[in-house]
């Protein structure tokens, strides 16, 4: 017969934060310092992905970076393809279908994304956790060592480790802002004084004391209180989504092993070491089922599979696994909510790759020049005078002709200039429709203009054209 699952019972727990005591201070989290299989290849794989964070930003293809989302200047570069704000539908569709991808991971996955790749867990638990390991020691070293008076000890620790702190958030602050401006324009900011430069001086001081904040203060409270990520669980989840669960059909009921104990009545596997607990960066107990503080980091795993193996028992007893699989014994990946999100899924990306294939490479806009009708010259014709907007989305410079379509009305450039564009720019530019005088048959004439690109036409763009009737 199965066992009852303990988080059934009324369920208090959920009422109140671990990090948050009664009367509503910080309870501050000392997690114990872990080993283990999966503690070793999450340590492998944050620097894997720390490698390629970092060297983001001076990856380049024929001189122009890979990765590049600046806002200020609305242009993205996202793996070599660069986006404008005519291209904004292609981000939409690109937000969809990584909104789609993260639901349907979480749905069959749960939050292994939060424990295994998430930057704040990543800095957090494989760089400043570990320093402060190293300079202050392990959970109860620290505890004492914070609840303690301030002595030189204390204060060179706290010095070392703040200052540490301070240099890797620099680096962290500069390394955001290459991904928003760039790493030439991050290395001018840097080179020049802050006078020169004071906009980007400003928002690499803000980034970097953003991130000191965080990883020295903050800490967990950003993946509890601000992160959204963790408060959509509770509608993503169902009993068939893999998270790390505590199995409580093996584990129940919980007894603590003492030597010589008569064994009158059969006992789960837990031996309520509380290691899990201990262990668990957010404050939590694995063992009263899923949690929205729970960003799957397998400490508590690697805690109890140390201890089971040490009093002769299975690992596992904390492992990634669905509540039916500990419940029924069976686990069931693809449910039809699944097949639905793989769907959908596939349809954005369909949609997308089709609106990537035909995307234009120059972008043009003509307008009627505001405020402004014809105008009457000496020679017999009238004008009207218009706006043209280019956007080069390439790399490379272009060159752009501008025609009428229309038999009698000529394009006349401003100042005899040429639609040149240089790669990655906006030209904005003006233009004369040019007709006689004696060929006007109506007060405002429909003008077709062909906008030709590398000799054939980019497109064709509609527009009036005024002038009066003699």
């Amino acid at each position: 017969m199965a066992k009852k699952n303990p988080h059934l019972n009324p369920e208090t727990f959920r009422d109140s934060l671990a990090t948050v005591q009664e009367d509503g201070k910080r309870n501050w989290v000392y997690p114990k310092k872990v080993s283990g299989i999966f503690y070793k290849y999450r340590s492998y794989l944050s620097w894997v992905l720390l490698a390629i964070l970092f060297a983001g930003p001076f990856i380049q293809m024929n001189g122009r970076p890979y990765m590049l989302f600046n806002i200020f200047e609305r242009r993205f570069i996202i793996f070599g393809a660069a986006f404008w704000p005519q291209d904004t539908y292609l981000l939409i569709f690109l937000l969809l279908i990584f909104f789609v991808f993260i639901i349907l991971f979480t749905v069959v996955f749960g939050r292994i994304f939060c424990g295994w790749f998430c930057p704040q867990t990543l800095f957090m638990e494989m760089v400043f956790r570990k320093i402060e390991y190293l300079i202050e020691g392990d959970a109860n070293q620290q505890r004492q060592l914070n609840e303690g008076p301030w002595t030189g000890e204390k204060f060179v620790k706290k010095g070392i480790k703040l200052t540490i702190f301070a240099v890797i958030s620099l680096l962290i602050g500069h390394l955001v802002m290459a991904y928003l401006v760039g790493v030439d324009q991050v290395k001018t900011i840097v080179s020049q004084p802050p006078s020169a430069n004071m906009a980007g001086f400003i928002g690499l001081i803000a980034f970097s004391g953003i991130f000191m904040f965080v990883f020295s203060w903050f800490r967990e409270q950003a993946c509890l209180v601000v992160c959204p990520y963790g408060r959509l669980q509770g509608v993503l989840l169902d009993n068939n989504s893999i998270n790390v669960m505590y199995d409580y059909v093996r584990g129940e009921p919980r007894s603590p092993i003492r030597k010589n104990q008569a064994i009158l009545e059969p006992k789960g596997d837990c031996i309520e070491c509380s290691l899990c607990v201990q262990v668990c960066p957010t404050g939590i107990d694995i063992r009263n089922g899923i949690q929205m503080e729970c960003v799957n980091c397998t400490a508590c795993i690697d805690a109890c599979d140390e201890v089971m193996v040490k009093v002769d028992r299975p690992k596992g007893l904390i492992r990634y696994a669905s509540e039916n699989s500990i419940k029924q014994g069976f686990q069931k990946l693809i449910t039809g909510r699944v097949k639905g999100y793989i769907v959908v899924l596939c349809i954005l990306i369909a949609a997308f790759v089709t609106l990537i294939a035909t995307r234009d490479d120059i972008k043009a806009t003509i307008t009627r020049f505001p405020g402004m009708t014809y105008q009457e010259r000496e020679d017999g014709k009238v004008t009207n005078l218009y706006q043209i907007t280019l956007i080069n989305k390439t790399f490379e410079s272009q060159k752009v002709e501008l025609k009428s379509l229309v038999d009698g009305i000529e394009v006349e450039l401003l100042g005899n200039q040429e639609l040149i564009l240089d790669a990655q720019s906006k030209f904005e530019g003006r233009f004369f429709l040019v007709r006689n005088q004696d060929e006007v048959k109506v007060n405002q004439e429909k003008v077709k203009l062909s906008v030709i690109y590398q000799g054939e036409e980019l497109d064709k763009i509609e527009t009036n054209f005024t002038a009066p009737i003699n």
